[in-house]
């Protein structure tokens, strides 16, 4: 099934914005949520979890520091982090202009504490 751009659901948010193109509240996928984020410069998402996914986050613009737990990492167009269902973390726009990044979620109905 094809959603096009006009079809995404746009979540804004004080610090940037989250586009989904795939999940189960788009009715196209039963396994797995696809979207983008976007943080813009100097701001940061809240510090949060996913009781029942992992996430996969690859960025594709600008440069985060990336907390996950009690480790902190710097990341840079085409890099991957992988963060296990039910650990803290956040992203930070540590660069000059907005971050973006594909998101992947191990479920299709994505739960979210703390966001």
């Amino acid at each position: 099934m094809i959603v096009k751009k006009d079809k995404s659901i746009v979540d804004k948010t004080p610090w940037g914005q989250l586009t989904w193109f795939a999940g189960n509240p788009l009715g196209n996928s039963d396994k797995i949520t696809l979207g983008e984020c976007r943080i813009n410069t100097g701001c940061q998402n809240p510090l949060h979890r996913h009781p029942n996914c992992d996430e996969v986050l690859h960025v594709l613009e600008g440069k985060i520091e990336h907390i996950i737990g009690d480790e902190s990492f710097e990341m840079n167009v085409g890099d991957t982090i992988t963060i296990p269902q039910g650990i803290l973390h956040n992203a930070r726009n540590i660069g000059d202009k907005q971050a973006v990044m594909t998101i992947v979620f191990t479920n299709a109905v994505r739960e979210t504490v703390g966001e």
